[in-house]
């Protein structure tokens, strides 16, 4: 990830990265205020994990920095990188059997002051 910003990551999330990466494009490039507000009103699952690595990337941003508040906030990147899939065996009919897989994804994000000049 990039160098410039306050991060946030959360590795090993049981959730399809394809579900999810939807949810990361409504709210990239947005305040923190409104992020916030747009995962908290989504029903998806995806939604939860993303709020949470949001709002600790806020708090890593908030501790370090002192003069910043939570309205000088915004999600400069957001990435959702495919994981490892956990496989399963899924008994089937006439003694057969599929693999199940159960996909993970991992969550980084960056969130950065809104009047901050890109060097």
């Amino acid at each position: 990830m990039d160098k410039k910003g306050y991060n946030a990551s959360a590795k090993f999330l049981i959730g399809s990265p394809f579900k999810i990466r939807p949810v990361a494009d409504l709210v990239r490039r947005k305040t923190y205020a409104e992020a916030m507000a747009i995962l908290e009103h989504m029903p998806h699952k995806g939604a939860r994990l993303i709020r949470k690595v949001v709002a600790s990337a806020a708090a890593n941003a908030l501790d370090r920095n002192r003069k910043l508040g939570e309205d000088m906030l915004f999600v400069s990147e957001l990435r959702v990188d495919e994981g490892p899939r956990m496989r399963r065996v899924w008994f089937r009919a006439r003694g057969r059997a599929d693999m199940q897989l159960k996909r993970m994804c991992h969550i980084s994000v960056t969130v950065d002051e809104i009047g901050r000049t890109e060097a």
